[in-house]
């Protein structure tokens, strides 16, 4: 009876010591799964760590963020500021070493024209300088004698005829002249030529050459076009949908196909006032800034800031993303663990809103902290992010 009773004893006491094992490894398993949930998104970093990762700590800014209606288009000119070139009476060029791109300034000599009918105007108006002392003094003499009841009235009119037909055929001959390009002064001193010099009338760069050394240019042909880089702006296409968020004087930010990340600036001066076929209008923006690459027709990506707003912001280098999310790190402070210093970072989800300049607004996914009172991780999160991952892919986390 008293062996029995001991086997019962045994069978009782381990059973006890059976229950209290797995109560104490649920507890310590429940502990170890609490201990891993809280440390998912945390990241601890040794002294080494943390400076060869290159950490920086700052803080969420105040910054006033555009909201931005992004658009394409291109660099282009007014029409004024395309210049072509031509001969109003036709020749032979004679001179040019003009290129497309090559940069002229106003009044720079562009290409010289022959024609030898160029001689002949000029003799023409000569001729008629010569007769107009002879003509004027015969019209004096003749209204004297008529005024004197000398002369007849017709001998008077011819006179007065003459030397006003004269008048006119020099003036004519002069504005011919001119718009040949022909300097009057010079040619009143005895200075005739075959040839006339066509100048830049404008400061820009030659866009197309037509014409070489020895061919023959009609009136109506162009000899070459010149751009005034001086006045450079963008065409952006806005369609019908977003024509009301566009106003003058908004701010334009735009990138060239072979530098997206080169924002430039202008400003909103004109938007078209008629729709086109497929339902979009151009909006004309003058560039705040004058660039050397620019150069009329190359494309444009941009973003018209429709509206601004203060709101807090975060360097853009400062937000990762992970699992089709967004987060930042947040800077828990250092600690002492076995006579080392570890420093400690939280991860934190955030919604990101508008970016600029390098910045964006960001919102906690956790509307019950506090976004103003962290301390961001500006530099390094990706350190932070390959860190905490691959800490909690193994099961642990980072120390």
């Amino acid at each position: 009876m008293k062996n029995t009773f001991k086997y019962i004893s045994k069978i009782s006491m381990a059973l006890l010591l059976g229950m209290a094992i797995t109560s104490c490894g649920s507890k310590n398993e429940e502990a170890t799964e609490e201990h891993h949930e809280e440390g998912e998104n945390t990241v601890e970093l040794s002294q080494a760590q943390f400076e060869q990762a290159g950490i920086k700590i700052g803080n969420v800014e105040q910054r006033v963020i555009g909201s931005e209606l992004r658009v394409n288009g291109v660099i282009d000119v007014p029409p004024q500021s395309n210049v072509s070139i031509n001969m109003p009476y036709g020749g032979f060029v004679k001179y040019t070493e003009m290129l497309p791109g090559t940069k002229v300034k106003k009044g720079q000599l562009l290409v010289v024209i022959e024609n030898p009918e160029f001689i002949q105007f000029q003799q023409d108006y000569l001729e008629s300088l010569a007769n107009q002392e002879f003509l004027k003094a015969e019209y004096d003499r003749q209204k004297e004698l008529f005024d004197e009841k000398v002369a007849s009235g017709k001998s008077f009119q011819q006179a007065k005829s003459d030397f006003l037909a004269n008048e006119a055929r020099i003036k004519s001959m002069e504005e011919r002249l001119k718009l040949i390009g022909f300097s009057i002064p010079k040619i009143k001193e005895g200075t005739v030529s075959a040839s006339v010099n066509i100048y830049s009338p404008v400061t820009g760069a030659v866009r197309e050459v037509f014409t070489n050394v020895g061919k023959y240019i009609n009136p109506q042909d162009v000899i070459m076009d010149i751009t005034n880089s001086e006045d450079l702006h963008v065409e952006l296409t806005v369609y019908e949908n977003d024509i009301p968020r566009v106003n003058e004087g908004q701010r334009i930010r735009f990138a060239l196909a072979n530098s997206p990340e080169e924002w430039r600036e202008a400003e909103v001066f004109l938007v078209g006032s008629g729709v086109r076929e497929d339902r979009s209008v151009t909006v004309h923006g003058h560039l705040k800034q004058m660039h050397e690459d620019l150069k009329p027709g190359m494309y444009v990506a941009a973003k018209i800031e429709t509206d601004s707003n203060e709101t807090l912001t975060a360097p853009e280098a400062s937000i990762v993303r992970f699992g089709g999310k967004q987060y930042v790190f947040s800077y828990a402070g250092k600690k002492s663990e076995n006579g080392e210093t570890v420093h400690d970072f939280q991860m934190l989800e955030v919604i990101k809103g508008y970016t600029e300049d390098g910045y964006t607004q960001i919102s906690l996914a956790d509307t019950a902290e506090d976004l103003s009172n962290i301390q961001l991780v500006t530099e390094g999160a990706f350190t932070l992010l390959a860190k905490a991952k691959n800490t909690e892919e193994e099961g642990g986390h980072g120390h």
